[in-house]
């Protein structure tokens, strides 16, 4: 991770390089501050440049052996430790370890990485995670060996106030007094939470949310951003880039599924096999998790467009796009039609649900959706 590739922080990502320049590196620092700010890729970015062999005026070099392993993350000085649970993976005693394959994946993917996306990575996200004892025996251990390569050993906790209080009571001599050349980083969204006697041990870092434009001109520099979602996206964030990854993320999703029905309607009200045919084709390869998604999306746009045909505008909640559609489809969807869409709709969720096959299941849908587009209205 480098110091370029953080959005914004620009001052203190030079207040950090100062210390380093300096030899002002205090052992414990907590970088604080809302969610999707940064704080835990420049606890990264930190500890890559001090590791680093060939360091740059404001920056590591990013190719050498050092920084080569902070780029997977596997460097064998580096140490995380974050919130866990028991899981189908890990059924018993859950430390940090257990999750490095998914942890250092789903970082490298995003840095800007949230608790709940965390979570989800891992199958856990109707749990909440923490941080055990166990995890603090886990780390003494680590940290009383020497350094393998580095100069420095590194320990980044994120999230630290999801230490229980024993796992907390057993860091606290750590903190205060760590191995020679031990650096101590921690990203915390929530301080309120931290025993004081943890924060009184730290260097506190305040990390401010992203202004409006960095984030804007860091979605307009990733791939596969649609441009025409980003300026919305970047008005509801407030500031969070995790936010706003998701925010467009979800926008992007509900564009494609806009597309998949608006498709599947119109090709079924004009009996065109063929192109159904091609479009069950692609639905049956994008994975049973967003069947359901695109089915369930189904359900509430039928139902939008149902409250259109019943002249109940102010209950139907519809995007731009959504509504333009809508505007010429929804009588289409009426009394005499639309309890066995939802009925169809929600008999086909629950066969993607039991591992039906796809494919049958997509074409026997649309076979129905024919016949009851053209059923007569019930007035």
């Amino acid at each position: 991770m480098l110091f370029e590739d953080i959005i914004g922080q620009k001052d203190l990502k030079k207040a950090l390089l100062r210390t380093v320049k300096e030899d002002r590196i205090s052992h414990a620092q907590l970088f604080f501050g809302p969610a999707g700010t940064g704080k835990l890729a420049l606890a990264i970015a930190y500890a890559q440049y001090i590791a680093c062999t060939d360091k740059r005026e404001e920056d590591a070099c990013g190719a050498c052996p050092s920084c080569a392993k902070f780029n997977k993350l596997v460097h064998p000085d580096l140490h995380f430790v974050f919130p866990v649970m028991t899981t189908t993976k890990v059924s018993k005693e859950p430390v940090s370890d257990h999750f490095l394959e998914e942890w250092r994946e789903a970082l490298i993917d995003n840095p800007y990485l949230s608790e709940n996306r965390w979570y989800e990575t891992i199958g856990a996200e109707n749990k909440q995670g923490y941080i055990s004892r166990n995890e603090s025996e886990s780390i003494i251990r680590k940290l009383g060996l020497k350094s393998y390569e580095s100069e420095y050993k590194f320990l980044i906790i994120w999230l630290p106030e999801k230490m229980n209080p024993s796992a907390s009571n057993a860091l606290l001599k750590l903190i205060e007094e760590p191995p020679p050349k031990t650096l101590i980083l921690m990203a915390s969204e929530n301080t309120g939470q931290i025993l004081p006697t943890i924060l009184s041990r730290t260097q506190l870092i305040q990390v401010s949310p992203l202004p409006v434009a960095a984030i804007r001109d860091a979605l307009l520099n990733r791939e596969g951003i649609n441009p025409e979602l980003v300026d919305d996206a970047t008005r509801r964030a407030n500031g969070n880039f995790s936010t706003a990854l998701y925010l467009i993320e979800s926008d992007q999703q509900e564009l494609q599924h806009l597309e998949w029905f608006s498709s599947l309607m119109r090709y079924a009200f004009q009996r065109k096999i063929e192109e159904i045919s091609g479009l069950v084709d692609q639905l049956a390869t994008i994975g049973r998790e967003r069947q359901k998604q695109f089915l369930q999306y189904a359900l509430r746009f039928v139902r939008e467009n149902f409250m259109l045909t019943l002249e109940k505008e102010e209950l139907s909640y519809m995007s731009a796009q959504e509504d333009d559609f809508a505007r010429k489809f929804h009588a289409f969807i009426h009394q005499g039609n639309v309890f066995e869409l939802v009925d169809q709709l929600n008999l086909a969720h629950n066969h993607i649900e039991a591992n039906g096959n796809p494919r049958l299941v997509f074409m026997d849908l649309s076979i129905k959706i024919i016949i009851l587009l053209k059923a007569e209205k019930v007035f």
